[in-house]
């Protein structure tokens, strides 16, 4: 088999301001495709509706080009629902995806230990309980529920998923027993965060996902996904974050570090780009450009701990 051409990915989230954390993520990204001669494609990750913020993906786009990415070809989410609506039929079809009426409390509930994070372990309460999306919903109005049902992905016993990854290493994750049946969709003919960059990467060519590596941990139920769909999961490099003088991930509490808020101050690109080449082992933060650390990019001088931003 001859290796394929590298395919990497930009993929914003319209959930809030483009910050020196997603542009030092994205900035390894870009820089991890275009030094192997590969393609980039940009991807805006927006079916979170509750949390996506009016005006965000347009500022998006504009603060990535003024920083001076580029990309070859852009999709948007929200435009490819029939895509995941059948991939979501695929595995109804197949008996590995079920409708499940627990709200997270009753997850919380079920909980036979504690959890950090968003992940939650799920049992399989709702595993063969209902014959169709219709008669969860029924059973929820019966209760007096405003909710409605969600798709979730089961997870057989003993099912693990084990990958190398470019920068954090071998990493191994027995689903079965850390995450159990995890959530596809929210609503019937919709498609949560791991069906949709499932579905996208394959569809889309992606080769390798380069991302914080706080989304680490969430990367074998995609991989299961994949599999389940019989598609051909990418090669993934989970970077560290960037986080305040206190150790925390970058927020409010930190200051304005909005790349729109530099830009408004009078700030070059040039200038947060050689700072947060800095902080990858590429200069000294002199000002530079993207296109001229593509002499210099290198994964092994990326310290293995968070990057701190100092004002």
């Amino acid at each position: 088999m001859t290796e394929r051409a590298y395919v990497g990915r930009l993929a914003p989230s319209p959930t809030g301001a483009l910050h020196l954390g997603n542009a030092r993520t994205f900035m390894i990204a870009w820089l991890r495709a275009r030094s192997q001669g590969g393609k980039v494609v940009f991807r805006m990750e927006d079916l979170d509706h509750p949390r996506d913020k009016p005006g965000a993906a347009t500022a998006a786009v504009e603060d990535l080009r003024w920083l001076g990415f580029d990309w070859d070809a852009e999709y948007v989410q929200s435009e490819r629902r029939p895509f995941y609506r059948e991939a979501l039929e695929k595995l109804i079809t197949a008996g590995r995806a079920y409708p499940c009426v627990c709200s997270r409390r009753d997850v919380e509930t079920a909980q036979s230990a504690p959890h950090d994070g968003e992940q939650l372990f799920y049992p399989g309460i709702c595993r063969g309980r209902f014959a169709t999306w219709n008669a969860a919903v029924d059973h929820l109005r019966a209760q007096g529920a405003a909710r409605i049902p969600c798709w979730r992905f089961r997870v057989d016993e003993g099912e693990k998923v084990a990958f190398r990854d470019a920068f954090a290493g071998d990493f191994e994750q027995d689903v079965a027993r850390t995450l159990g049946d995890f959530p596809l969709a929210r609503d019937e003919f919709g498609a949560g965060y791991t069906l949709a960059v499932a579905v996208d990467d394959a569809a889309m060519g992606v080769t390798e996902v380069v991302r914080g590596d706080d989304l680490l941990a969430a990367t074998p139920a995609q991989v299961l996904v994949c599999r389940a769909l019989g598609i051909e999961p990418p090669a993934y490099c989970h970077v560290p974050l960037v986080v305040g003088e206190d150790g925390r991930r970058l927020a409010k509490r930190h200051g304005d570090t909005r790349i729109a808020s530099y830009r408004a101050a009078g700030m070059r690109p040039e200038e947060i780009i050689g700072r947060l080449a800095a902080t990858c082992g590429w200069g000294d933060g002199e000002p530079t450009s993207l296109r001229n650390l593509l002499n210099v990019f290198t994964l092994d001088t990326i310290p293995h701990i968070p990057a701190v931003w100092r004002t």
